[in-house]
Formats: structure tokens, C-alpha cells, sequence
């Protein structure tokens, strides 16, 4: 179980965006968060993640409290988690090809030797080709480059998946496509899922159940 509790987080203590909020996603389950951009939907995706610590609340991983972030938390913490974000250009290395910038997880954890196999096995199944493996972040489109960090995020094969507006910037089909890749890793994992978004029809169709961050964030949710 991923679960958020009482998760209040923000950039200045004296005014948090994210406001004593609860919230979880069981195995195998698809979470929608719904809001308009700028209510702290992300900011709080980034706290699933590990990604910013909160300023108050408990992040549990399977009954487990997160009690560091970032590169201080435990590896098997760490690596429990994919993440992607809305950007792929903010979220990539411009001076790696690629493969390499798939490949970042497994070097990060000293698992260089899995490299060649698990990328030749992820490129396909989120739609790149070989010859774009060799391309440099410019020289691929967005739905590209963003293919790419979906497989980055599938390649330690995390048990939880947080896709936070990962199609905002992307055309139908290859939002589509993307949908359709997380949902076949999940399908054969049993990974759990938070995809953050606007879009309810696509939230709808996508997710399990879909929370409305109005509703997360009101006196009664919180009551």
C-alpha cells in the first residue's frame, strides 16, 4: 500500500499548498487526482515519489514509514517507485543519448551489466525504434523524448508508478500509445498507480477511481 497521511508540503513553511491531506493506492490499483494546474496536485505527487519532503504528515510504503528522501532514502524505497513527469525536456539529460538516459537508473544503482537486456526489452514496448536510441534529446520529438522517460521510469521495474500530467503535452495517439504501455507493465506486474491530471475524461477511462482534489482538500475530506 502506498499511503499519504495527513500530508501538508510546500516551498515556505508559512504557506504550504498542500494542506493535511490523505490519500492512498493499493496494489494493483489506478488512482486518478484530478485538479487544475497550480492547486499542489504535484507537489504532493512529488512527496509520493520521494521526491520533497513534507512538512508534516507520513508517507508509508507497505506499512513501512519514508523517513528520508531523495538520495538519503533506503534504496529499496527509492527503487519501489517510477516516476514521470509532465516535462520530458526539464526531466532529461540534453547531453545523453537515449539509451543512456534510460539506462540512468541501473547505473545509479551499480547494475550496469543488466543495461544492454533491459533496454533492448523496455524501447519497444513504449514505442522507440533502435535508431532513435541514438538520438540526443534535440533531435527527437516530445512524444519521443517522453516515450523515453517512460521507460526510464518502468526500468527498475517499480512496484508503484506516479505519472504526474504525463500526456499534457502530448498528441492523442501518443497519449494513447503511453496509456496503453503503463497499463501492459501494470497488467503485468501488478503495480499501483497515481497519474495526476486535468483531464477527467481521460482520468475516467484510465483509473480505477478518480479523486477530485477539491474534494481531498475540503473540511469534510479532512474531518
Amino acid at each position: 500500500m502506498l499511503e499519504l497521511q495527513a500530508i501538508t508540503a510546500g516551498y515556505d513553511r508559512k504557506a504550504p499548498v498542500v494542506r493535511d491531506v490523505t490519500l492512498s493506492v493499493a496494489p494493483g490499483e489506478s488512482v486518478g487526482l484530478l485538479g487544475p494546474s497550480g492547486c499542489g496536485k504535484s507537489t504532493l505527487a512529488r512527496v509520493a515519489a520521494l521526491l520533497h519532503r513534507p512538512d508534516a504528515g507520513t508517507l508509508l510504503l507497505d506499512g513501512d514509514p519514508v523517513r528520508r528522501w531523495r538520495h538519503r532514502a533506503p534504496c529499496a524505497q527509492r527503487t519501489a517507485i517510477g516516476v514521470v513527469f509532465q516535462q520530458p525536456r526539464l526531466s532529461a539529460d540534453p547531453r545523453l543519448r537515449l539509451t543512456d538516459l534510460i539506462a540512468e537508473p541501473l547505473r545509479a544503482t551499480g547494475r550496469r551489466d543488466e543495461v544492454r537486456e533491459r533496454v533492448a526489452e523496455l524501447a519497444p514496448s513504449v514505442g522507440l525504434t533502435p535508431d532513435l536510441l541514438d538520438r540526443r534529446p534535440h533531435e527527437v520529438s516530445d512524444g519521443q523524448l517522453q516515450r523515453a522517460c517512460l521507460a526510464r521510469a518502468l526500468l527498475l521495474r517499480p512496484r508503484w508508478l506516479i505519472c504526474d500530467e504525463m500526456t499534457a503535452m502530448l498528441d492523442a495517439s501518443t497519449t494513447a500509445a503511453l496509456v496503453a504501455a503503463v497499463e501492459e507493465y501494470r497488467s503485468a506486474t501488478g503495480a499501483g498507480l497515481l497519474a495526476v491530471g486535468h483531464d477527467q475524461v481521460l482520468l475516467g477511462r484510465w483509473c480505477d477511481r478518480t479523486v477530485s482534489w477539491e474534494k481531498l482538500t475540503s473540511t469534510e475530506a479532512g474531518e
